[in-house]
């Protein structure tokens, strides 16, 4: 899989968000995030909400300031049930629409990711409130270009991974 081929998760997600390099989904399993692959509100808030490292996460908190950092686990959409794509407009897919976290909906290809490679892959969702829900996740389209505000169009019909109530185990 290439860089430019990421699961977008909105794990309401969000996510992830999908994003999800973020991410998609209906009502969170939990407030939490992807941590492997790593979403973009993870990998910035392991890098310090106050002084982030990469350009990217800079970014975003210069858009959105720290709180969204902080509050990580946050990015979602609860009771989307099933509307996920009329609830969250094009360019706002990271976000889940809230806000607070607009700063994870800027587009741009230096966002910090984890090298996924084909094949077999166990993904992981750090969770801090489990509860009921169910996650899908998205692959982007080839050709996706992340300098361009994340569409839903940019990603495939049909989720590549959907898993609903899954158990909680280690976090």
């Amino acid at each position: 899989m290439t860089a430019r081929r990421k699961a977008a998760g909105i794990l309401a997600l969000g996510f992830a968000p999908l994003a999800l390099t973020g991410l998609t989904a209906t009502p969170a399993v939990a407030h939490g995030s992807l941590t492997d692959p790593v979403s973009r509100v993870s990998a910035c808030f392991a890098e310090g909400p106050e002084s982030p490292k990469s350009a990217a996460c800079q970014a975003a908190v210069a858009a959105g300031g720290t709180q969204a950092l902080y509050d990580w686990n946050g990015v979602n959409i609860a009771n989307a049930a099933g509307k996920h794509r009329d609830l969250i407009p094009d360019g706002k897919l990271c976000s889940a629409a809230n806000d607070k976290f607009k700063g994870l909906d800027l587009p741009r290809a230096d966002w910090p990711a984890t090298a996924l490679s084909a094949g077999k892959h166990t993904f992981r969702f750090r969770a801090t409130a489990p509860h009921r829900g169910s996650f899908e996740l998205y692959m982007t389209k080839p050709g996706y270009d992340a300098t361009k505000p994340l569409a839903w169009s940019d990603l495939e019909a049909k989720p590549f991974a959907e898993v609903t109530d899954p158990a909680l185990v280690d976090g």
